[in-house]
């Protein structure tokens, strides 16, 4: 017989375990560093459950001498689980750091934009994969992707700055006209360094999605964005993911849509790759426009999305709808919200940038729901409960936001939704005639500014008397004389 010594027990360790908070890292730090451990890493005597950064003798790729590479297993508050690696050689001094997301590919590729206006954003965290692109764009500069980077937007454009000026000796005694070039690149960064250059962006582009860029909650409209996209097969290629298989024919092509009626056509999820269904119908809004819902659903990894497209032509003006709510039946209206959409709340402090949510037809309560759970999953439930990371003050400070929108939903608090679309495609509904004016809610059209116009690419789109202009340029290039 057996005793209870002998049997085996078997425990399952969660995520959260393995990748714990910064903050929660730090604690088990201390008593280490009072100890034998030097700088936090725990001594050969120390027991193994008890270590914070994990040591692995490796090859040196400078000497081929052995050297020690370390990990360190934590997550970052409002993003997700990662793996920050340093190694160092002691016989050649070679070190060399570098993150990895410790997570999987997510479903969408992801692309962040920061508008850079004042010396502290350049304390905004930047998580750059493997995977991810990174552009200055006033600089004319892109960073292609390759090694991982955890650091601050002032880090990485430091960085790019001594990876130029490394080689321009050698620039300047063979390509003298390259090496112009690179130094009006680098004086011009080192401008944005020292603040005179404002403002400027960054971009992060990221197939596989595990990049970020760090929010703020006080950022206007048009200072931090976030866009999700499908991925090409071609990038799912590159990720070593399944290439998407060409649908087969929905049998429709020849046919009009019938508005209410629901279509379905196959497709590939973008989260696993497997064979899944898209749906789609058009409904038609009274007093408004024909949209067009999809919704897409994955039985093999649950994966679930939803859209609204709105269609017809681009009209010349756009339009900002106020609308107050001051009680549960405002909170009922049907409200569309489409991608070019910006949404704002001044009384809840809340921001919502165009494209950060897609199009969206719900009611009031619901878009409000939405935009509580997305951005709550973001802050406290992706980083495993935000974290010791996160600031005592800044914790506060998104809590009291929250409670807010809570107050809000419930209609225990008058608040102001201001829609402002470019595109003139978003929609609130009347809680009088149609014929009449809502007493609280006002329309506005508007004329769109330079900056809204080049987001769109109107600026470059030419639908009238493109013909005259194509046979003017084929005109004039016969009219040239052979050989010029």
């Amino acid at each position: 017989m057996s005793t209870p010594e002998d049997k085996a027990t078997t425990t399952t360790a969660s995520p959260t375990e393995f990748f714990e908070s910064i903050g929660k890292k730090a604690d088990q730090l201390a008593p280490t560093t009072n100890g034998n451990g030097a700088n936090g890493v725990a001594s050969a005597d120390d027991d193994d459950d008890g270590k914070v950064v994990e040591q692995i003798e490796s090859l040196c790729m400078n000497c081929h001498e052995n050297g020690v590479t370390r990990l360190l297993l934590t997550s970052i508050p409002y993003f997700r689980e990662v793996i920050l690696m340093s190694f160092q050689c002691d016989k050649c001094n070679f070190t060399n750091s570098e993150i990895q997301s410790a997570g999987e590919i997510q479903p969408k590729g992801a692309s962040y934009l920061l508008r850079l206006t004042d010396m502290v954003d350049f304390e905004r965290t930047v998580v750059k994969s493997d995977t991810a692109v990174v552009k200055f764009i006033e600089l004319d500069l892109e960073v292609p992707s390759g090694r991982g980077q955890l650091s601050n937007v002032e880090g990485l454009l430091s960085t790019v700055v001594d990876d130029l000026e490394l080689g321009q000796e050698a620039r300047k005694e063979q390509v003298p006209e390259v090496y112009e070039k690179v130094a009006q690149i680098i004086s011009k960064a080192r401008d944005m360094l020292a603040g005179e250059a404002f403002p400027f962006r960054l971009s992060v582009d990221d197939p596989a999605g595990n990049s970020w860029i760090s929010p703020n909650m006080r950022d206007g409209i048009g200072k931090w964005e976030k866009r999700e996209y499908v991925r090409t097969p071609e990038q799912n290629e590159s990720l070593g993911l399944a290439a998407t298989e060409p649908g087969g024919t929905t049998g429709h092509e020849d046919e009009d849509i019938i508005p209410d009626q629901v279509y379905e056509f196959p497709a590939t999820c973008p989260g696993c790759m497997h064979p899944c269904t898209t749906r789609m119908t058009m409904v038609d809004i009274p007093h408004f426009k024909a949209v067009v819902l999809m919704s897409t659903a994955c039985n093999d990894c649950g994966y679930k999305s939803n859209d609204v497209k709105t269609g017809g032509e681009i009209p010349e003006l756009g339009k900002k709808i106020t609308l107050k709510v001051e009680s549960a039946e405002d909170l009922a209206r049907d409200i569309l919200k489409s991608e070019t959409c910006a949404l704002e709340c001044p009384e809840l402090d809340l921001q919502v940038n165009p494209g950060t949510l897609g199009g969206r037809f719900t009611t009031v309560e619901g878009l409000l729901t939405q935009i509580r759970d997305d951005l709550r999953s973001q802050i406290f439930e992706a980083g495993f409960g935000g974290g010791d990371s996160l600031a005592a003050d800044e914790r506060v400070t998104w809590d009291r936001f929250f409670d807010g929108l809570d107050v809000a939903i419930k209609g225990e608090k008058p608040f102001t939704v201001i829609l402002t679309d470019p595109l003139a495609s978003s929609y609130v509904q009347k809680a009088v005639d149609p014929d009449q004016d809502d007493p609280q809610m006002t329309v506005e059209e508007y004329t769109r500014t330079d900056e809204e116009e080049e987001d769109l690419g109107l600026k470059d789109m030419k639908t009238e008397g493109y013909e005259q202009d194509h046979a003017n340029e084929t005109a004039a290039a016969e009219s040239k004389p052979a050989g010029e």
